[in-house]
Order: structure tokens, then sequence, then C-alpha cells
């Protein structure tokens, strides 16, 4: 089985290193890797290759950066080298392109008794249909689901609309931050996609059904800003949601705060959503719309995450302030 893999963060270099470690037994090749082009990262913003690059080039794997594949030159170029590997299939995980039809005919197919056949496998981390999109694990957070998981899809050209092959669930720890699940769903996903890989012959797709389909649009910095006339409740899964990007935001006078962990607590605080009530070693505990949330671990603009009591050692704040909804 000649398999190209399309990927780019953590979450899919975990998939591309369950399918090199199999491959070694199972008797596959990987003749291209595809990844999205280097970007600036860090305090320099350097140009820095993807995860899913650096772990290809390990190995020894060619890789390819195309900035698209739906037109262009460059996209024309990238479908020709695709064409080229002649793969049998493409595993496509977080790649962050949209792959037009014309790249999903180009594999030969796994399943030649399959209409459409079978040249394009996707790993999200959701059970669809819940969750289609960018965001899957992080909008699972935000809305308080229980659970979540990994669905192993035969793409199509709609976004996350395929039929699936396999799925499994996770449940979704109460302190469990969108980093923390992601690595989790990460080993599912490369698991399962293996688990697919080799019990090719006996899949069976199954239409995502019509109902509870959901989408979990990008993550924008703009959502970052706790509005604190929302519950405590939302508000502390925003802060989980949130980790480790955009980081949830709060603005005292002109200081801009991130919290990076904070606590719904049920007792009704008798003040002003945004106002704080308490500030000590504990936490500093804020006024919600409903509750009150209590800040554990913060960090002001330039310096560093801190647990409450450190961070009050540098930066006190008083009784009765209170936070803005929003940005100045």
């Amino acid at each position: 089985m000649r398999i190209v893999f399309a990927g780019t963060p953590d979450f899919a270099a975990r998939s591309l290193a369950a399918l090199i470690e199999a491959a070694a037994t199972a008797g596959w090749s990987i003749p291209l890797v595809l990844t999205q082009p280097d970007r600036p990262a860090g305090r320099g913003m350097r140009l820095a290759p993807s995860a899913v690059k650096q772990l290809a080039q390990a190995h020894g794997l060619a890789v390819d950066t195309p900035t698209s594949l739906r037109k262009g030159s460059d996209a024309l170029l990238a479908q020709q080298r695709l064409a080229q590997a002649q793969p049998d299939v493409l595993v496509v995980a977080a790649y962050g392109l949209i792959l037009p039809q014309a790249v999903l005919d180009i594999p030969r197919g796994l399943r030649d008794d399959w209409s459409p056949r079978l040249t394009a496998i996707n790993v999200h981390a959701s059970l669809l249909p819940r969750w289609r999109g960018a965001a899957p694990v992080a909008r699972a957070i935000e809305a308080g689901d229980p659970s979540t998981g990994v669905t192993i899809m035969q793409m199509e050209a709609g976004l996350d609309t395929g039929p699936m092959l396999l799925a499994e669930s996770l449940a979704i720890g109460s302190d469990e931050t969108t980093g923390q699940l992601t690595v989790r769903l990460a080993d599912l996903g490369g698991r399962l996609l293996v688990q697919a890989l080799r019990s090719v012959s006996t899949l069976r797709a199954q239409p995502q059904p019509a109902e509870g389909a959901t989408y979990a649009n990008k993550i924008e910095k703009s959502e970052a800003w706790l509005d604190w006339r929302l519950p405590a409740v939302a508000l502390a899964r925003k802060v989980r949601a949130y980790d480790p990007f955009p980081v949830a935001q709060t603005r005292l006078d002109d200081v801009v705060i991130r919290v990076w962990r904070a606590n719904a607590e049920a007792r009704v605080a008798p003040a002003d959503p945004g106002t704080i009530t308490a500030a000590g070693p504990a936490g500093i505990e804020v006024a919600c719309g409903e509750g009150s949330l209590r800040l554990i671990d913060l960090q002001r603009g330039g310096g560093k995450r801190l647990p409450a009591r450190e961070f009050l050692g540098g930066y006190p704040v008083a009784v009765a302030q209170r936070f803005a909804d929003g940005p100045a």
C-alpha cells in the first residue's frame, strides 16, 4: 500500500508517527508527505517547519509544502507531484488546506468495489456529524460536551461530510483543556487510522446522520475576551477551551491579563458582573452573570504565567475593582 500523508500540527504528526511505525511491518510505503509551508513562530518570529514536516524529514520522507491545492501554478505542480507518487490512498489529518475533487481523484483507491472509490481517508477529532470544521476540540469543551472522540471518514468534497468508517469516543475531563484533550485524541486517531488501514477489506461505510450536525468554526482571537455577564460555568469552559490558543483574557484598567486556569463557584456574588469580590492566595474571585469565577493562573502582557499567589505579589488588586467586558 502506497500512502501519501497530508497534515500539519502535532495532532497530525501523531497519526503520521503511527503510520511510520505500522509501515515497517505491514509492507506499506509513504512516498510523499504534504504539509503547510513554514510559518513564523516564537518570540523571534522565525520561520519554523510544521510538526509533520519535522517528523517526516527525521524519517527521510519526501515533503512538499504547497500554498494551495485548488488553483494557481503552485496547486498544479503539487497535484503533479502527488500523481507522480502513485498513491493508493491519501490520508489527511488536520492539514489546513481545502482538497478539491481533482486531488481526491488522484489516488488509485483501496476498495475498487466502492462507489465512489476509497481514495482518501480523514482523521477527524470529533464524533461526526457533531463538530465538523476547523476547531472541533475547543468547541466541544466550550459547549460543555461530556464526551467527544475521533472519526475515521471517507473524504468527499464537502466539509467533513463523508461516510464514516470507524469511530471511538472519549470522555472529556472536568478540568481538561483543549491542549490536553488534543493529545489524547491524537493518540486515539493514530490508533484508529492504522486499524482502518489494516482492516480495509472489511470496512463498512456508514453515511453520517442528517440530524445533529454542528460546525466548529475556527477560533478567532476576538473570542478570547471574557464577557463577565455570562454564567461562571460558561466562562470556566471558555478558559479551558482557549488553552493553548488564543488564551482567555480580560482587562483591568489598561492592563490586559490572560487567564489560564479558572474554576466556577456556585455562590452568588452581591456585585455587578466583572467586580472583584475576593483576592488571595487561592485566586481572584470575580462576580459573573451567574455565580462567580475564581482566577487561579494568570499572566500579564510580556510576563510569565503565574499562580494567583505569585501574580498578586507583583500586581496587587483590590476588592471592588472591576474587570472590563472586552477590549478598550
